[in-house]
């Protein structure tokens, strides 16, 4: 194992593992519930104004959580493993104040693609958990970012390392947040409210973590306006897929798929992450068992048109997205131009379809010739998605999608890439909250080189599951 994947996830784990005890300790004392009808009004006004001011804003907090996030995982790298990047000292963090000594590095893939986002949410969650907006908080993902980049390590920043932490973790870091926040509802108790604040520490841990501090923790209480009224739609898939990488014979194995839908597009649009789409896949594959990580969160948007027949709104969405299977890796982060429609064909059928486009800021691609020892090269361009869902009396769907991308690439072989993956999907719901599911689609990507053949990697398969749907208020 990479040595900074181990210690990244030592410090994960070490962390949750101080929370949990701490919530040991802290639900014993957890306070039973007033009654708010045997209160006297000046009371019902102390304790509302109590509970308001433990959504104040706290930016000493913040800026002490941010750094235990710098200071922690460093120690642990310096002191208790003892590695050589993490040996620093004034003259290589002045040498590396120099702009001209920024350069890609060459970790190991799941290290700079999931391993630095994540990361860079604790980064992003120091603030946001502590009372700030999003956009108050987005400038504490990158001076954190900037921060580990130049002082808590002797080798060259990495510019691919302070966009990946510093942009993925707002990502990662706003998607936790709310639904950590929704998990929870504070005016519940017993043994339901202990459950859901463990379930969203384990979702947030810096979130849970800031919950106790504030004496939040198993109080009922108001909800913060941060728990906001849009619905969760959750879908979990399980069945078996047949898959083939590169044109050799496909191969059977277990399937699991989970998507959550956090708001709709068409609800408080104007607000950051109001709308969320999570797909997570994992399976039996030869090169990981999680094959997928893709989240979309909406940054605003604008409305063109909404009758009772038809709805017509551009979303300005960030994303996050992560694939990994036999065939092909491929990790990118992208700001995008979507047109969402909805389509009232009669009382029973609707239509919904979506088209989006744009800057893919940096991505990671696979490449066979190696970059100085590198197996893959980084690049930038232009990604496009489009999807259309038709339903039939909220019972039998059918859906289509595509997502591509155009890359150029700015470290590695003198390369450019095309993505390409289509989906087909037909599911008929045969009793409530339960769907036969049947998908076959396909990955390729295509590498052209300057001074290397052509390469294809090619990803077909076919998938039967059966479906259960939730929704959460």
């Amino acid at each position: 194992m990479n040595p900074k994947i181990l210690a990244f996830t030592k410090y994960v784990l070490g962390l949750r593992v101080l929370l949990f005890l701490l919530f040991c300790s802290v639900a014993a004392y957890a306070q039973m519930p007033f009654d708010a009808q045997k209160l006297s009004p000046a009371k019902l006004r102390r304790i509302n104004r109590r509970d308001s001011l433990m959504d104040k804003k706290r930016f000493g907090r913040a800026v002490i959580e941010l750094g235990v996030d710098e200071l922690f995982p460093w120690s642990l790298d310096r002191y208790i493993r003892k590695a050589d990047y993490a040996k620093i000292s004034f003259s290589t963090v002045w040498s590396h104040l120099n702009p001209g000594s920024w350069e890609f590095d060459n970790d190991e893939f799941q290290t700079n693609q999931f391993g630095h986002p994540y990361h860079g949410s604790y980064y992003f969650n120091a603030f946001r958990t502590n009372g700030h907006t999003f956009w108050e908080s987005v400038p504490a993902a990158f001076v954190g970012s900037y921060i580990w980049e130049t002082a808590a390590e002797n080798q060259n920043p990495a510019p691919n390392d302070f966009i990946n932490t510093s942009f993925g973790g707002v990502v990662l870091g706003e998607m936790t947040y709310r639904l950590a926040n929704k998990i929870i509802n504070n005016r519940s108790r017993g043994f339901k409210r202990q459950a859901s604040e463990v379930v969203a520490l384990l979702v947030n841990p810096t979130n849970g973590l800031n919950r106790i501090l504030d004496g939040k923790w198993g109080r009922v209480m108001r909800n913060s306006n941060e728990r906001d009224s849009s619905k969760v739609a959750m879908a979990i898939d399980g069945g078996f897929r047949r898959f083939g990488a590169n044109n050799i014979n496909g191969r059977f194995g277990w399937y699991g798929h989970l998507n959550v839908l956090y708001g709709t597009p068409y609800e408080d649009y104007k607000k950051a992450f109001s709308n969320i789409n999570i797909n997570v896949e994992v399976g039996k594959d030869d090169s990981s068992k999680v094959n997928i990580v893709s989240v979309y969160g909406s940054l605003t948007g604008w409305e063109l048109q909404s009758d009772s027949s038809m709805r017509h709104l551009v979303i300005l969405s960030a994303n996050y997205d992560y694939i990994h299977n036999e065939a092909f890796f491929y990790s990118g982060q992208s700001v995008k131009m979507n047109l969402f429609s909805q389509f009232m064909l009669s009382h029973k059928i609707k239509l919904n379809t979506i088209v989006g486009a744009g800057p893919v800021i940096l991505a990671a691609v696979p490449d066979m010739y190696l970059y100085k020892g590198r197996n893959y090269d980084y690049g930038s361009g232009l990604g496009f998605n489009g999807s259309l869902k038709l339903t039939f009396d909220q019972r039998f769907a059918y859906a289509i999608n595509y997502r591509g991308g155009w890359l150029k690439t700015i470290n590695g072989n003198a390369s450019h890439y095309f993505l390409h993956t289509v989906s087909n999907e037909v599911s008929y719901g045969f009793i409530k909250n339960t769907a036969l599911v049947a998908e076959w689609g396909y990955f390729i990507l295509k590498g052209h080189y300057d001074k290397h053949p052509e390469v294809n990697n090619t990803y077909p398969y076919l998938r039967a599951s059966v479906r259960y749907s939730l929704d959460l208020k």
